[in-house]
């Protein structure tokens, strides 16, 4: 990504006057379409892993709509436990759909959404971890107020940003069962200044980035990264990350299992990269294995 022109810097050092203010207009638009994610719209859906399954449309903050689909649980039950599902930054639910056929044969109804920005849901003016956790959030209050689903045993997972945003999400949301994060990276500003290094952009513009997007999303990058999140939390997580992962590094994954805030966190680290693991198997039985014990002390609880 190009932001500006080795002759716009000089100009940017300069500054002041109208000059400085058209400049800073330019470098802002070309800042937010460099960072934007790239939409990729389905072209599957749960049927094509044999799942029966409903298309759904969900509100959410701005007066936007998130497109999903649910699968029902295998077993028609009036307290069905569920899985919301969050996919990573410029994905969609279809590519997050190898989940579904174990978390549905595991007993879970199971809620696939695509964020604001992302595959059929609706646009909006940019999308970021923060809007990624309203989303989920929103995901969480619709799927609870459905029949037959138990809004005491909903969990959430997400993968990278995904994973980010529902730990975000599960630390604003106490009633949040449980949390799946999968390749979550530890702190957004450190993940952003791994990609910029592979940009040509000067440290100093580097910085006035980060700045920038702190301001448009409102939130500062302490108060939202999954270190700052995890260390809320009280409900059970489960850590699952890639031992190759070359996006976000494994030291990622140790450093948020450091910063757990009780005995309830777990991490799993597997042979994989960012986006899958060598043994996908073995991840879903911890996945489902998590989920199910977490599911089975909650009703040992209530009982």
């Amino acid at each position: 990504m190009k932001l500006v022109g080795p002759a716009w810097y000089l100009l940017l050092l300069a500054g002041g006057g109208g000059a400085w203010l058209a400049l800073r207009a330019v470098a802002h638009r070309a800042i937010r379409r460099g960072l934007a994610a790239p939409r990729v719209v389905e072209t599957g859906d749960p049927g094509g892993v044999g799942l029966n399954f409903h298309c759904v449309s969900i509100p959410t903050a701005n007066g936007r709509s998130l497109h999903g689909w649910q699968v029902p649980a295998m077993i028609d039950e009036q307290c069905q436990p569920a899985v919301v599902v969050v996919h990573g930054w410029g994905a969609n639910a279809q590519m997050m759909l190898p989940l579904a056929r174990p978390l549905h044969d595991a007993g879970f109804t199971v809620l696939f959404i695509d964020a604001r920005c992302h595959g059929r849901s609706d646009d909006d003016s940019f999308a970021s971890l923060p809007r990624f956790a309203e989303d989920a959030e929103h995901a969480f209050d619709w799927l609870a107020a459905q029949p037959g689903i138990d809004s005491g045993r909903i969990a959430l997972l997400g993968h990278s940003v995904g994973a980010g945003a529902v730990l975000l999400c599960a630390a604003r949301r106490p009633e949040v069962a449980a949390v799946v994060s999968v390749s979550a990276f530890a702190h957004p500003a450190e993940m952003m200044q791994r990609w910029l290094a592979g940009k040509p952009v000067p440290q100093w513009m580097g910085r006035y980035i980060l700045d920038y997007v702190q301001t448009t999303i409102g939130h500062r990058f302490d108060d939202i990264a999954p270190l700052t999140s995890l260390g809320r939390l009280q409900c059970p997580v489960l850590l699952i990350h890639g031992e190759q992962d070359g996006t976000v590094p494994v030291e990622d994954a140790r450093r948020l299992y450091a910063a757990r805030a009780h005995e309830g966190v777990q991490m799993l680290t597997l042979p994989g990269d960012h986006e899958s693991f060598a043994d996908m198997a073995q991840e879903m039985r911890a996945v489902t294995g998590f989920l199910l014990k977490v599911q089975d002390e909650s009703s040992r609880a209530v009982g």
